[in-house]
């Protein structure tokens, strides 16, 4: 939980639509939240699996006091009590990188794509090239009524 060690998975039950995974936890003074996000991770080079369990809420120090994970009361706390479920994702994952990195190379090795790439960088060119003459033009006529303003102000005096 937050990036530290708290417990370990005693057991894993394959079903037909999920995955039920018992996870003891070390301490009885660690308090996983209700509403907190739980998923499983590949970390490492060697594909170590791992869940994360991450709080989306802050919790007061007034909640931690009253908490007991053991009770009957804590069916209405806002922490998960003894032998509770809790539903969790599945989170990151080297096999999807992989795949999603494949994808990736095989789009960018399509000859169709690159030659729409250069075409766009062609075009990209020649309106960076009109809007600069459109731009020097609009100075010229600038200057032009700036000239023309001027000699018709200052031949007045």
């Amino acid at each position: 939980m937050r990036g530290i060690n708290i417990g370990y998975v005693n057991k894993i039950q394959v079903k037909y639509n999920y995955v039920l995974i018992k996870v003891n936890i070390n301490v009885s003074s660690v308090l996983i939240p209700k509403n907190s996000l739980v998923e499983t991770t590949q970390t490492g080079l060697l594909n170590d699996t791992v869940i994360d369990i991450t709080p989306l809420q802050n919790i007061s120090s007034q909640d931690i006091k009253n908490a007991n994970v053991f009770a009957k009361s804590c069916v209405e706390s806002l922490f998960l009590c003894h032998y509770d479920y809790i539903k969790g994702e599945r989170g990151l994952n080297y096999d999807d990188l992989v795949r999603a990195a494949t994808r990736i190379s095989q789009r960018f090795d399509d000859p169709v794509l690159f030659n729409l790439v250069n075409i766009l960088l062609q075009n990209t060119i020649a309106i960076s090239n009109e809007f600069i003459e459109l731009t020097d033009s609009i100075v010229d006529v600038a200057i032009l009524i700036y000239d023309y303003l001027y000699q018709l102000f200052f031949s007045q005096m």
